[in-house]
């Protein structure tokens, strides 16, 4: 099997897509598997950290890694996969052939371009239109949650009977943390109970959302901070008014800020899975929420989830949780556990298997 973890070798490495490579290629070990994979890296790029396992490596050059970068692809992979000669390949993000010469399974994290109405999508669109004319050429698409299934189906880029669901899990890193409140205080100065939100701060995340929600929690719990997490991102406004913005953070890092926070506020319009609500949940934090997309089926009743948009109510809700946290802390853990990359990875492997006979 061949599996594409260039994403591991660039931006998408801290983002969703690495998360999902590093916690896939984990499981893959996990359960064994490993000494059938070999990993896809890009010689241009320093190899990334990967887990020790009994895979081999296999190297691929690109000239193009900007905007046309899809378009070379489509036609290097080709002369790729015939060379290093998989039973199969696995795409885990948008790093299609144009035509596999072996059966093709790829994964798919969302359709947010063409599924979102909001604005800033007409230039994604345009970014992913080749992977999207190319996806109804996989034998099997894997789907993060039944979100996104119901959109591959309804946009027409996959068919039922080749969509399996396999929900993403959480690194074991996060759960919750002895000292996390300590070490938050001691890195970052955060004195005061604070609401996180983990993510760029694009026009889906809702910035304005964000805002209005920590207004109506300090108006009911004065004092109560913002702290923000992630690389802000190109459409990030200019200003957060006041939130504590610590741009990216390590896992560990992260999981601390999890473990201290009064509750994650997740005010993202759209979600292909939502791993930080996960993420969140493993390490004890509540979760409040917009009821949009996959989030109230990654969240089940473990959290709590308002109108989409309505950031008054997304405030209101972030409060009555962290007034209760012991009762969502313990919520929060009993669903975080039904996530695991060992599951993940055995049902990828039993995607692999379907198409293999």
């Amino acid at each position: 099997m061949l599996l594409d973890m260039r994403p591991l070798q660039g931006p998408s490495a801290a983002r969703g897509v690495g998360a999902y490579a590093r916690g896939l290629l984990k499981g893959m070990i996990w359960a064994g598997f490993d000494s059938r994979l070999t990993l896809l890296l890009d010689v241009a790029f320093d190899a990334p950290a990967l887990p020790v396992g009994d895979y081999k490596l296999a190297g691929c050059r690109r000239r193009s890694h900007g905007q046309v970068a899809a378009y070379e692809d489509a036609v290097a992979l080709n002369r790729d996969i015939q060379r290093i000669g998989p039973d199969l390949y696995h795409a885990i993000d948008f790093h299609l052939p144009g035509r596999s010469p072996c059966p093709l399974v790829v994964t798919l994290h969302d359709l947010i371009p063409w599924a979102w109405k909001g604005p800033g999508m007409r230039g994604e669109r345009f970014r992913y239109g080749l992977f999207r004319r190319l996806l109804p050429r996989a034998d099997v698409v894997i789907a993060v949650s039944s979100s996104t299934a119901d959109d591959a189906a309804r946009l027409r880029v996959a068919a039922r009977q080749r969509l399996r669901i396999v929900p993403e899990a959480a690194d074991p890193v996060f759960s919750p943390r002895d000292g996390a409140a300590t070490r938050v205080k001691e890195r970052w100065g955060l004195h005061d109970p604070y609401l996180l939100f983990v993510g760029a701060l694009d026009a889906r995340k809702d910035p304005s959302a964000l805002l209005a929600a920590w207004r109506t929690a300090r108006g009911l719990e004065p004092g109560l901070g913002l702290v923000i997490a992630g690389e802000p991102g190109r459409q990030a406004p200019v200003s957060m008014a006041g939130a504590v913005q610590l741009g990216r953070v390590d896992d560990e890092a992260l999981a601390d800020l999890y473990s201290s926070a009064a509750c994650l506020v997740f005010s993202s319009r759209y979600e292909g899975f939502g791993l930080p609500c996960v993420e969140a949940m493993a390490c004890g934090c509540p979760v409040a929420g917009f009821r949009n997309s996959s989030v109230p089926e990654v969240v089940g009743d473990a959290a709590l989830l308002v109108q989409d948009g309505n950031g008054d109510a997304l405030g209101r809700a972030a409060v009555e949780m962290m007034r209760e946290r012991e009762r969502w802390r313990h919520a929060g853990l009993r669903r975080a556990r039904k996530f695991s990359w060992t599951r993940a990875a055995r049902e990828t492997i039993s995607a692999y298997e379907s198409v293999l006979g």
